[in-house]
């Protein structure tokens, strides 16, 4: 995916905007499990926010795609136990994906410029 025309992230001021996360592994493997899906985008989001400097706290919104309606309970269990209060704005949509794998996530994050 190294040769695809997106940036990992973006920052304007003191906001990232972080590239929607997929759940491949180093090997482009993906869980089969929705859980362990959400759990490995949401630990790639973390390590792109500790690279600049944020943590999931700093995640002001998050857009999240599903492959089916049907894994939202498995996904948010997940999600709530990742995210603190206040939690993210959060939009959540049943979409197909670009690749083999249920979920998606992308997120806006306020960071401080340092």
């Amino acid at each position: 995916m190294d040769d695809l025309p997106l940036s990992l992230y973006r920052r304007v001021g003191d906001l990232v905007f972080l590239a929607g996360e997929v759940p491949a592994d180093t090997d482009d493997q993906v869980p089969a499990d929705v859980g362990a899906q959400v759990d490995l985008v949401i630990d790639r989001i973390a390590e792109t926010l500790a690279e600049i400097g944020g943590t999931l706290d700093d995640v002001v919104s998050a857009t999240v795609y599903l492959s089916s309606p049907d894994h939202f309970d498995a996904y948010n269990a997940v999600y709530r136990r990742r995210f603190k209060a206040p939690f993210p704005a959060r939009t959540t949509v049943a979409a197909p994906l670009m690749m083999k794998a249920d979920v998606e996530i992308t997120v806006v994050a306020a960071v401080p410029a340092r």
